[in-house]
């Protein structure tokens, strides 16, 4: 039996990286999925991965910046599954630059995706949620998100700002069983940290107390947890995912 056994789970950004292991490791855990980005067709090794668990899957295309798509999206998830238990936001980008050469396209951009995506996806979700009287809602945010970084001002406040979300949908689904939480996750290993020179990795690894980069499983770990019903009384709450950089 797993902890997830009749549970249907929704991934935003499903395509790679943590939104893939969090897909993968939501399946294990026994849930039935369904899988969003842009383009379907960037889910497929997402989808072949919980297929092999033996777990119902559903790709979706969604563009979470836009009210429309995410309500057509969101309510086609519902006709298929009937239900939604766990809802994760993880869609997000970055287009790092300086603040006064950042443009305004630049801040747009990030903003409407990491930010009003998930503000998007938790209020057309909240409806299916409320009336089922439960439901777990898991934001990624970031570290950048509580100690900023140079070059990232459009990234940073749209990970403070998620984190603000999700403290607040806390306080207001609490009354229909409804559980709302975020991950911060710090420097996680991926093609741009395995493309830096040795130089550069030393220097974020003395960052870093545990020594080493994270993996998106460690990260999909976490959500997992929060996901669930051990965590029932979990709420509002940032887990930082980052090797003890933020303590």
């Amino acid at each position: 039996m797993g902890l997830l056994d009749g549970k249907v789970a929704v991934v935003t950004g499903a395509a790679r990286g943590i939104g893939q292991a969090t897909a993968v490791k939501l399946a294990a855990n026994g849930a039935d999925l369904a899988l969003c980005d842009l383009q379907t067709d960037w889910l497929a090794e997402t989808a072949e991965k919980v297929a092999a668990l033996g777990r119902r899957v559903e790709c979706v295309q969604m563009n979470v910046a836009e009210a429309d798509d995410v309500t057509r999206a969101v309510g086609e998830i519902e006709q298929a599954f009937q239900r939604i238990d766990i809802w994760v936001n993880n869609a997000g980008i970055t287009k790092d630059g300086l603040l006064m050469r950042m443009t305004p396209e630049d801040w747009d951009n990030v903003l409407d995706i990491n930010l009003k995506g998930a503000f998007l996806c938790t209020k057309a979700v909240a409806r299916i949620m409320m009336k089922q009287r439960s439901g777990s809602i898991v934001n990624v945010a970031s570290i950048i998100g509580l100690i900023g970084n140079p070059g990232q001002c459009n990234y940073a406040a749209s990970k403070a700002g998620l984190i603000a979300l999700t403290k607040s949908v806390a306080k207001e689904l609490a009354a229909r069983n409804i559980r709302a939480n975020a991950v911060a996750p710090g420097f996680i290993s991926t093609k741009m940290t395995d493309a830096l020179s040795e130089e550069v990795r030393q220097k974020m690894l003395a960052n870093i107390p545990l020594k080493r980069f994270g993996s998106p499983e460690d990260v999909a770990n976490v959500i997992a947890f929060l996901a669930g019903d051990e965590a029932a009384y979990v709420s509002g709450q940032v887990v930082t995912v980052c090797g003890g950089m933020v303590t």
